[in-house]
């Protein structure tokens, strides 16, 4: 399960922009040019570069603050305003004469058409730039430097020393032919086509990881991190050999600030002291996320969640009734229907199964509460369960149908019922619905209470009978 960022504070400083999605349909081929006809009919404004780690940090749940150099303009009015509702601070260089970095992309069917750039070197402020990052410093866990080539880290080899000398890690989205500005740093990033451009071309795998582990040591980096695209990525790490991670989506759609997600899970996960391998699968599994969206974009941990889950390595299975708090409220809000059922399932059996099965069909998500061994004793009688609660939970657990196992010790699980308001409640047997306990609280928030039939002849008691008459 993706962790809670929120004790984290990360500090981001880099070329700051506003990106500019105008989205409409091809209609003709203008009479005037061979070129396409759009007629718009939506816009959307986003922060971009340095401001779009930020915001996919803050996405996170982490504390952030952003320093850059913008305009003095209607456009940074604009990216204070989206930053500040996203809960991001920032300490903006407003440079009188240079206007706010701007991206227009006009797209149709998802698919960009043009790009417009409106732009000029954000250069002759680095004194200011540089003391407004050393006051930004304070309690920070990491620092991201996010470089577009924009002109705010043409001096960037002070920053990377001032964070190195408070032990701080510092993670670098490079940019350009010369990485050695960045000697020293704890991380490098770089796609493939800007790892090639500073090393050279290889012929082969051999090549490529030998040119990393190079470039690692030539720059005293910590680590390097290469994404390449469809063929995933790769750390270099000077504790490890180089790890490499395959891609995690086919389905690509826009590849627009995939670095920028890469890196903004990076800090979090270095910042949080992970190892750079657990970092870079949370990275990578990110990436695959945003690569699946239009435009900048970020990544939330509800999201993380439910590519782990369905990749098979989220949190499920037993669980505590905060977490599954978290759980229910991330898969609801995802559109999720959430189905409950409840028993003491003692001696686990083909009935069992055929009814949890079913239950699963009504929704998406599937919670079992299952009794403890002294709530099924003062059911079932002293001589049960047969089968103890942790050994009853691991078995629930490895059902495809199950998704969440949570134990309760009352004689009912009312309070657990009241308490998540599932949209289904199941119940199998001959029960009538207002019998069932939780059930009335359930449909007074509008859900439905099912009961669903046994498998006949399938029962605890009768394989008890059975064992005990040989």
């Amino acid at each position: 399960m993706i962790p809670d960022f929120s004790s984290l504070k990360i500090l981001v400083a880099g070329d700051a922009m506003l990106d500019e999605n105008v989205f409409g349909d091809i209609e003709r081929i203008s009479p005037e040019a061979p070129v396409p006809v759009v007629r718009t009919h939506t816009k959307e404004q986003r922060p971009g570069g340095a401001a779009n780690v930020a915001m996919g940090i803050a996405a996170l749940g982490a504390q952030v603050r952003l320093c850059a150099v913008v305009g003095d303009d209607a456009r940074a009015e604009i990216l204070a305003e989206i930053l500040s509702n996203a809960g991001v601070e920032f300490s903006f260089i407003k440079a009188a004469n240079t206007p706010t970095v701007h991206k227009l992309r006009v797209l149709s069917q998802n698919q960009q058409l043009i790009r417009l750039d409106s732009e000029q070197a954000l250069v002759g402020y680095e004194d200011a730039f540089e003391s407004s990052f050393a006051r930004s410093l304070d309690n920070v866990d990491a620092v991201v430097l996010s470089d577009y080539g924009k002109g705010t880290l043409n001096r960037v080899e002070p920053l990377v020393a001032l964070a190195r000398t408070r032990s701080i890690p510092v993670l670098v989205d490079p940019k350009g032919g010369d990485f050695h500005r960045y000697r020293g740093a704890s991380m490098l990033t770089p796609n493939q086509s800007e790892f090639e451009a500073v090393v050279g071309a290889w012929s082969d795998e051999v090549g490529f990881l030998a040119a990393g582990e190079a470039l690692r040591v030539q720059l005293d980096l910590n680590a390097l991190l290469v994404t390449r695209g469809e063929k995933g990525m790769v750390l270099f790490s000077s504790d490890e050999q180089p790890f490499a991670l395959p891609a995690e989506t086919r389905e690509v759609f826009d590849v627009t600030g995939a670095g920028d997600t890469v890196i903004s899970l990076m800090s979090v996960g270095l910042g949080s002291g992970w190892s750079g391998e657990d970092s870079a699968v949370l990275a990578n599994l990110g990436a695959g996320i945003v690569v699946r969206k239009i435009g900048v974009a970020t990544v939330s941990p509800s999201e993380l969640n439910l590519a782990l889950n369905r990749r098979g390595a989220g949190r499920c299975g037993l669980v505590s009734a905060d977490e599954l708090e978290l759980l229910v409220s991330e898969a609801k809000q995802r559109g999720e229907r959430i189905v409950m059922t409840n028993g003491c399932f003692d001696i686990l059996h083909a009935g069992h199964v055929s009814y949890l099965e079913e239950a699963k069909r009504l929704g998406d998500r599937l919670i079992v509460a299952v009794n403890d061994d002294a709530s099924v004793a003062s059911i079932k009688g002293p001589s049960r369960p047969i089968i103890p609660l942790e050994d009853r939970i691991a078995v629930l657990s490895s059902l495809a149908a199950v998704d969440w196992v949570v134990p309760f010790s009352e004689e009912t699980p009312a309070g657990l019922i009241e308490h998540f308001l599932p949209d289904i409640l199941v119940k199998g047997g001959d029960y009538a619905v207002d019998e069932i306990a939780g059930g009335r609280a359930v449909i007074a928030r509008g859900g439905e209470v099912r009961v669903l039939a046994l498998k006949e002849g399938r029962s605890t008691s009768a394989l008890i009978e059975s064992i005990k008459s040989g």
